[in-house]
């Protein structure tokens, strides 16, 4: 079974080399809509593959961290990284292109480590991220699978290599926690939400 949640962020960027010659050379943003597909053969305690509140603790702040943000990619220009470092508080450095492809991909590959270093409490078995979609527009998106995301065709995805702004950083709940998830810390989900 396959259930499927639903996220919203703003946020702007440069797809460098790229076709569209307004999306390579100037900075621009979207109103990306997120769906993040889960999967499992076996229900929990209430009788679920995973309990839509769990998703709005660590995963809706991970997915958050791309909102109000400029997504950068490490290997744009230098000058332009910095410039726009310097003027805004709230950007997150990628180690590819931030497309819609892409942040498919870099998306997928975050929340995946995030569920395998989750302990389960109520009975989950076998839950795993199905696949990724990144509406760009309304007529527009990418979805990315495991295959994908895991893919060094496309470009290897390093969780070491993604950089959230300090910014960004304090928002969160916990402080540390991109530094747990990247030291293979076990997560817990809450008894309630």
């Amino acid at each position: 079974m396959i259930i499927r949640k639903l996220f919203k962020f703003e946020n702007a960027h440069i797809v460098r080399d790229c076709s569209t010659s307004r999306c390579k050379y100037s900075l621009h943003g979207h109103s990306y809509k997120v769906e993040l597909l889960f999967e499992s053969k076996y229900l929990d305690g209430g009788q679920m593959v995973y309990d839509f509140g769990l998703l709005k603790g660590l995963i809706k702040e991970l997915v958050d961290s791309f909102d109000h943000s400029i997504s950068l990619w490490n290997g744009d220009s230098k000058n332009y990284i910095k410039d726009m470092k310097k003027y805004s508080k709230r950007w997150v450095i990628l180690p590819v292109s931030p497309s819609a492809e892409q942040l498919s991909r870099v998306i997928f590959v975050i929340v995946d480590r995030l569920m395998k270093q989750t302990k389960m409490i109520n009975g989950e078995k076998g839950v795993r991220l199905n696949s990724v979609i990144i509406h760009e527009t309304d007529t527009g998106y990418a979805q990315g699978f495991r295959e994908d995301a895991y893919s060094k065709l496309m470009g290897e995805i390093k969780l070491e290599d993604i950089i959230f702004s300090k910014q960004i950083q304090d928002e969160w709940s916990d402080k540390k926690f991109w530094k747990k998830l990247l030291n293979g810390k076990i997560f817990r989900n809450k008894n309630e939400v």
